[in-house]
């Protein structure tokens, strides 16, 4: 590992991007919103009533004051009424107000924050679904953590947006508007005061919001360096412990650690910016209320109630503002979410379903499984062909091992016969068919892949071998029978539902490469690939597995790529590649006369014997 292996974007790149205004990176959320569009319209349909209930409790609170201080601004209908009675009937409805407001606060925030959940659902979903459709070429330079933080804590950050944020945005909104309304029409002076303070606050508010959205930007690059780097220690703890690597790596964490709460700390200094703006803003709009409030009282303009009322305004008036100013936050965090998880949803799907696919022909007496590579070409990065001109034909029934030296692009040929990749130049035909013709799920089980290192999931043996397909017990067995492999499962202390951890920890090696046959032996394939299958296993293990292989070859064109040249003495032909070249082809006793490339690794292995 190398502290470069997290890859984090620049912010030259960033700049040099078209950057998208905020509108349209919302309106992306727009039709995941219309999922749930019924909760949606409860939600904004408590708007007005929620707004409105919030401005009617100042006004009943002053008017209590001025009934106590007997002002002639009292309501006419308690002024012929006594004072216990029209004093309760103000508390009545001051208790009924506060009553419906919450239950109408309480009913909006269940169906905003149920929003939110199905919005953060569905995007996660989305998303899953196009990370596990890119191509094998995408995760070559993509770090694992760096996804893991997109499918997250991104998309929980996104879900925000919605739930504490555009509906408690309007929401806010309705209750300034209403707030102020109701001043203008009690005491317009006070009023316009009020509303004129509301001008440098909202000014302010923008900027920090636009220096947080930068912040929280980085800080969120970062964390995906630190998931990166975390994933990447974990998966190769062997390593770490065994080279003594502990010390290193800690130092390499400690620095991205610090790296990413610098700026953490930099989107807490602007959230507490704005916090500390409104707080000093709506302490001097209740000083401002009382002084010029004041001086209206005492020239008898307007009674002490409505100064209260006034009072309770100018708190309420910056509260939805301040409120605003959160939610703002959570949005700037989501929108920012919303450029990250873009970035994957608009990464394009190299690999796709033909809109005309093709099937292959029925086979053609003992089997089908030709395969032919014509003038193919590959590069995985532009100009850095790692094949070049390939041009071959593995006829049906045909066993064809791959030999070269490391880098020759054998397993670059395997990569691009299952579609893994796409070829730069050329083609490749399966019983005539162009690969890329094929509907992938066709292709992917026309062929059975044995790689070197099996990959398991967590789950039991069973689930292993069908890999999520539909196949009975007895269909199950009889696979692991063809294999050999069923006396080593029947050993497991649950046998076929022996319970297997992440990436098959509570097996060896060589256990999970017998799983591996009977998951390939199972899909009954035409064409079998063999990648250094055998190169785990033990002697005894080995001789089992290859009296299984000669059944499981029987009729099946195969691949077989084996860096020990004695175990490919018998097949029908061998293909030698040099620096992604085909330089030689034939059996082992025609390419040892040959006295070339083959001949020298032959006798470099068996002098090494």
């Amino acid at each position: 590992m190398t502290s470069s292996s997290p890859v984090i974007e620049t912010m030259e790149s960033k700049r040099s991007r078209k950057s998208e205004s905020d509108w349209r990176l919302f309106l992306r959320l727009v039709p995941y919103a219309r999922q749930s569009r019924r909760l949606l319209v409860l939600a904004l349909a408590l708007l007005v009533p929620v707004a409105v209930s919030g401005a009617i409790q100042p006004i009943l609170i002053g008017q209590a004051i001025s009934l106590i201080r007997q002002e002639k601004t009292t309501f006419a209908f308690l002024q012929s009424r006594p004072f216990s009675e029209a004093f309760n009937i103000l508390v009545v409805l001051l208790l009924l107000t506060v009553a419906v407001r919450m239950v109408l606060v309480s009913t909006q925030s269940y169906a905003v924050q149920k929003v939110g959940q199905q919005i953060t659902a569905a995007i996660r979903k989305d998303l899953f679904d196009r990370v596990t459709s890119l191509a094998v070429r995408f995760f070559d330079r993509t770090p694992v953590g760096k996804l893991i933080t997109r499918l997250t804590s991104d998309v929980e950050a996104l879900g925000d947006v919605f739930s504490t944020g555009a509906i408690g945005i309007v929401s806010d909104l309705f209750s300034i508007l209403a707030i102020a309304t109701t001043m203008f029409f009690l005491q317009w002076q006070l009023a316009l005061m009020l509303v004129l303070m509301l001008v440098p606050v909202t000014a302010a508010i923008v900027y920090f919001q636009q220096q947080y959205r930068k912040a929280n930007y980085k800080a969120r690059e970062e964390l995906s360096a630190l998931n990166a780097t975390l994933q990447e220690n974990i998966i190769g703890i062997n390593v770490v412990q065994l080279f003594r690597r502990e010390q290193f790596n800690s130092e390499l964490f400690r620095t991205i650690n610090k790296r990413y709460i610098g700026e953490v700390d930099k989107t807490i200094f602007y959230d507490s910016a704005v916090s500390a703006t409104l707080e000093w803003i709506s302490l001097i709009a209740i000083a401002g209320v009382l002084a010029l409030g004041g001086w209206f009282v005492m020239q008898n303009n307007f009674s002490f109630g409505i100064l209260s009322t006034f009072i309770l305004y100018a708190q309420r008036l910056f509260d939805p503002l301040r409120q605003l100013a959160e939610k703002f936050t959570s949005i700037q965090a989501g929108f920012t979410a919303v450029e990250r998880i873009t970035d994957i949803l608009n990464e394009p799907i190299e690999i796709r379903d033909p809109e005309h696919p093709k099937s292959l022909p029925p086979a053609r007496g003992i089997t089908g499984g030709e395969i032919r590579f014509e003038q193919v070409s590959f590069a995985y990065k532009p100009d850095e062909y790692v094949l070049k001109n390939l041009d071959f034909t593995i006829h049906p029934g045909e066993k064809v091992a791959l030999v070269g030296p490391t880098g020759a692009g054998k397993s670059s040929i395997i990569r691009l016969l299952c579609r893994l990749y796409e070829p730069t130049q050329g083609r490749i035909l399966l019983d005539g068919v162009d690969v890329r013709d094929l509907p992938q799920t066709e292709l992917r089980r026309y062929m059975g892949v044995i790689l070197q290192d099996g990959f398991l999931f967590a789950g039991d043996v069973k689930s292993n071998i069908t890999l999520g397909e539909t196949y009975s017990f007895e269909e199950i067995r009889t696979a692991a029978e063809q294999t050999n492999v069923a006396q080593f499962i029947e050993q497991l202390p649950q046998g076929y539902d022996t319970q297997l951890r992440e990436r098959g920890t509570n097996l060896s090696g060589g256990q999970k490469q017998l799983l591996a046959f009977a998951r390939a032996a199972i899909r009954n394939p035409r064409i079998l690939v063999l990648d250094e299958a055998t190169a785990s296993l033990d002697v005894g293990t080995e001789v089992l597995i290859q009296e299984a292989l000669e059944r499981m070859l029987a009729e099946r064109t195969a691949i077989i790529i084996a860096h020990r040249l004695s175990t490919i003495r018998n097949v029908d032909r061998i293909l030698v590649l040099k620096r992604g070249q085909l330089v030689e082809s034939g059996s082992h006793e025609e390419l040892l006369q040959q006295e070339g490339l083959y001949a020298s690794l032959y006798k470099l292995q068996m002098l090494g014997n």
